[in-house]
């Protein structure tokens, strides 16, 4: 045999039907009238206590619910970042440099920097990993202080970066390029030993609408001749 759920305000629907007949009543006493005014006044004011504990649960929850949506958004934007940038250096990773040169490169002009370190192996053999990524982060923070605004620097490679310039053509990218190779000829790298530690540059432009991969392999050739051509020099694709 089913059995139906009891109405969750029964007790005061009672109360409240009771003083409902009480005041339809021609021969209720006042002793009777009293009666079920008190009754309500209990019913009421317990109802009342009810909807201020709901409504400061509701509240707490809400809190609650909130702060989780926040602490979801930070971990949301947190897995972006991790997603997009370099876990050493911090600069963006190769998968974001190539969306982002796509993205920049299909409205406007683009200017690709990519630079190497010099014998890089030789400082990873001299003095360890540890100082290798010292060396890493290091040349990373020099290019970001040559960079303009618009500027985006990125980690490609073991020791190989690149640069995304928007609105600049081969002169001001030649330009860039070579203050980033003098602040990382000058930089301190606080080795365990005095050395020089140098780059070397190449750079391409690209119109709006070409592609990224032959701007980039531009970029790349002129790397190439500039290590052959002695390193710690910058050669524009344009001139080989």
């Amino acid at each position: 045999m089913s059995q139906t759920n009891p109405d969750l305000f029964d007790q005061e629907n009672l109360a409240l039907a009771a003083a409902r007949s009480t005041f339809e009543s021609d021969t209720a006493s006042a002793a009777e009238y009293r009666e079920a005014l008190g009754e309500l006044i209990n019913y009421y004011e317990r109802l009342l206590r009810e909807m201020s504990r709901l409504i400061r649960r509701s509240d707490r929850e809400e809190f609650e619910m909130n702060q989780l949506n926040n602490r979801l958004n930070e971990l949301a934007s947190e897995l972006e970042y991790r997603a997009t940038h370099d876990a050493l250096t911090n600069a963006l990773n190769r998968g974001a440099v190539i969306a982002k040169a796509n993205q920049i490169i299909s409205t406007q002009g683009l200017a690709i920097i990519v630079l190497d370190i010099d014998f890089f192996k030789q400082v990873n053999d001299s003095f360890g990993h540890l100082a290798g990524d010292k060396v890493i982060c290091g040349v990373v923070e020099a290019v970001e202080r040559c960079l303009p605004e618009s500027g985006l620097v990125g980690r490609v490679g073991g020791e190989e970066f690149t640069v995304l310039l928007q609105d600049c053509d081969y002169t001001e990218a030649f330009t860039i390029a070579e203050r980033i190779r003098a602040e990382i000829e000058g930089w301190d790298f606080s080795l365990p030993q005095p050395r020089q530690i140098t780059a070397s540059f190449g750079v391409s432009w690209t119109p709006a609408g070409a592609s990224f991969s032959i701007a980039y392999g531009a970029a790349d050739e002129a790397l190439y001749k500039a290590k052959k051509s002695g390193r710690n020099r910058v050669m524009r694709a344009d001139q080989l």
